[in-house]
């Protein structure tokens, strides 16, 4: 499987962190619609189908993870 750039995957996620607060106090259409874009780019990144998995990828393949804590894995 092809891996994203750090940087790229990074973006992507300090990205849809960002719309989601905006979602949440927005709520508007393009907010929307650009999250969603941000989620499809980050599950087709990180080789997921669903964009909270995708995020946790993403945080295990940035540089500095603690590859060996999978607790959050775990439940």
């Amino acid at each position: 499987m092809l891996l994203a750039h750090p940087v790229v995957l990074w973006g992507l996620v300090r990205e849809y962190e960002a719309l989601k607060l905006l979602h949440g106090e927005d709520g508007s259409a393009v907010a929307r619609r650009r999250m969603d874009d941000v989620a499809y780019s980050l599950c087709l990144s990180t080789g997921t189908q669903d964009v909270d998995a995708a995020l946790i990828a993403a945080r295990y393949q940035l540089p500095g993870a603690r590859i060996e804590d999978d607790s959050v894995l775990a439940e």
